[in-house]
């Protein structure tokens, strides 16, 4: 584990800043360095569940078909980021969509 993996970075800057501009070590604000990230597309997947069907079995699917996956009703979902999993949440509804919310962050141990 490392030390930062506890740390409560909002509290962090506030200690560091109270009006909200941290530094890092150039001297940029870090809300100014992350910028040139924010317009990278990532492509995110939510993971409801799997199943393996022959190619037979695939064609004769049509509108109301049931297909059973290896996963249990409740049971989390799994969120990938470039498939890569990064965390595990729960399907919710919002305005009659379906969204996901993030119950657990993914930490790999490097």
């Amino acid at each position: 584990m490392s030390d930062t993996e506890n740390v409560d970075w909002q509290e962090l800057e506030e200690q560091n800043d109270p009006a909200g501009a941290t530094a890092n070590a150039d001297g940029l604000s870090t809300e100014a360095s992350l910028e040139a990230i924010y317009d990278v597309p990532v492509k995110v997947s939510a993971v409801l569940g799997k199943t393996s069907l022959q190619v037979s079995k695939l064609l004769q699917l049509g509108p109301g078909a049931v297909l059973e996956l290896d996963r249990k009703v409740g049971e989390a979902v799994d969120i990938f980021v470039n498939n890569r999993l990064v965390a595990r949440g729960e399907v919710v509804l919002v305005e009659e969509k379906l969204g996901i919310t993030m119950t657990e962050i993914i930490k790999v141990e490097d």
